[in-house]
């Protein structure tokens, strides 16, 4: 076969002419390289480098066509190809490119994400099982990483683990500290959806200390900083998530990664957590940030800001029902957004209850727009907690607000000197009994 084939292959592909284009392809794919000529070196190389583009084209025309049988049956047949005269280094580019092409089958029609990842983990540990058949340390490691991350998107955390673990181990033993960091990371991942935060955070840390040994790329770091910043968030420190969101945010825009705007929704989160509204204006002016100023997860934040702003629950629900996908369907917003709603709507309460000494409950869930049952109880909460002083009288319906008491800190005083003289006088009595 001469590579004027490749060429006609590759000119019938452009021209979308697929069977004939495929048909090329597989005959290329027929020839045995074992049988070519040994001595004619260059031959075989140009025979191996000819099937290379063939299995790529026919994974482009099977992605096309959505042909799954097909797509599957070509990973297949390429680990059998590849046995024998293809370069290790070839063999994992190619088959990383046909995993990377059976993920992306939930652009399909009629195909859910759900389904490409199912796909995706089937053939991943065909391709691992191959590996392990033909002694790929290497290629095992880097396609085990990638059915680990495949559970992770599947939500089977545990199993992810159970694949983490090892790698960990392994990359230790090989002192291989880039792809330490990558399963350190992701196993920091998985144990924070597991509601683990504190070894989520020896995990991360770990990795840390693995990326900060070796030349770490900017994407990777902007990795370990997004889930810093995750992990602070959580802690409800927002000042230093926001710090490490900054620094994410300018890594991946070394890169024009799509989470970019996703990093952005964080920190515009940090500012109005923290309460500092006047800030996101000015972090949206900022050259960096305008091309997402438009864009709806950041429409979201800014109506979310302005409702905390004006301490508006019911602007604060609106903004919920109409920003519902970026917001409530976002994890790690949604996570924060119980707090949120719990102060703005304690802020919302203080806010009509100020002007007043004593006020009809009826009264303020008319304002409110909320039930009689829910108001009361988080003004006794409210009151519990210190946050205002006064008393519910459920009888006529009323709340009696107090004035905050001046502390007498004679009492506190007094208290100290009961104490310390209670100290004495057991001292004295040790003492005394020692003496008999």
């Amino acid at each position: 076969m001469t590579v004027a084939s490749i060429q006609q292959a590759e000119k019938e592909l452009e021209q979308k002419h697929y069977s004939k284009a495929e048909t090329i392809y597989n005959d290329i794919l027929s020839i045995d390289t074992t049988k070519v000529d040994s001595d004619t070196r260059s031959q075989t190389e140009k025979l191996v480098e000819q099937q290379e583009k063939s299995i790529l084209g026919l994974s482009k025309i099977y992605f096309i066509q959505e042909d799954e049988a097909k797509l599957v049956d070509l990973i297949n047949r390429s680990r059998e190809i590849m046995r024998g005269s293809f370069a290790k280094s070839k063999t994992a580019k190619i088959i990383k490119h046909l995993l990377d092409t059976t993920e992306k089958t939930f652009k399909w029609k009629n195909k859910s994400e759900e389904y490409a990842i199912d796909l995706s983990i089937k053939t991943t540990k065909e391709c691992i099982d191959w590996s392990i058949e033909e002694k790929r340390t290497f290629l095992k490691q880097a396609l085990q990483i990638r059915l680990a991350v495949l559970y992770y998107k599947k939500q089977h955390y545990n199993e992810s683990l159970s694949i983490i673990n090892p790698l960990i181990s392994e990359f230790k033993k090989l002192d291989d500290k880039s792809s330490l960091v990558d399963v350190q990371l992701l196993e920091s991942k998985n144990y924070f959806q597991l509601k683990n935060n504190a070894k989520s955070r020896a995990s991360l840390t770990s990795a840390r200390t693995s990326a900060n040994s070796i030349y770490c790329p900017s994407t990777v770091q902007a990795e370990l900083d997004l889930m810093s910043g995750i992990l602070n968030a959580q802690d409800k420190d927002y000042k230093t998530a926001y710090s490490y969101f900054y620094e994410a945010f300018e890594n991946y825009q070394l890169h024009e990664t799509k989470n970019d705007d996703k990093v952005l929704k964080y920190m515009l989160l940090c500012k109005i957590m923290i309460g500092k509204i006047d800030d996101i204006n000015t972090l949206l002016k900022q050259k960096a940030c305008q091309p997402f100023i438009n864009k709806k997860d950041i429409e979201a934040m800014k109506s979310v800001a302005s409702s905390y702003d004006n301490r508006s629950l019911k602007d604060l629900e609106d903004s919920l029902k109409l920003y519902n996908k970026q917001l409530s369907l976002d994890p790690i917003i949604r996570s924060h957004l119980s707090d949120l709603y719990d102060s703005l709507f304690q802020k919302n309460l203080l806010k009509l209850i100020e002007p007043y000494s004593c006020i009809e409950i009826n009264h303020i869930c008319s304002m409110i727009g909320l039930p009689k049952d829910v108001i009361e109880s988080k003004l006794s909460n409210m009151i519990l907690d210190k946050v205002f002083y006064g008393v519910l009288d459920q009888g006529n319906g009323w709340l009696i607000v107090y004035n905050e008491p001046v502390k007498d800190e004679s009492y506190t005083f007094s208290l100290e000197i009961i104490k310390e003289m209670s100290t004495a006088v057991d001292l004295l009595y040790e003492k005394a009994s020692s003496l008999d």
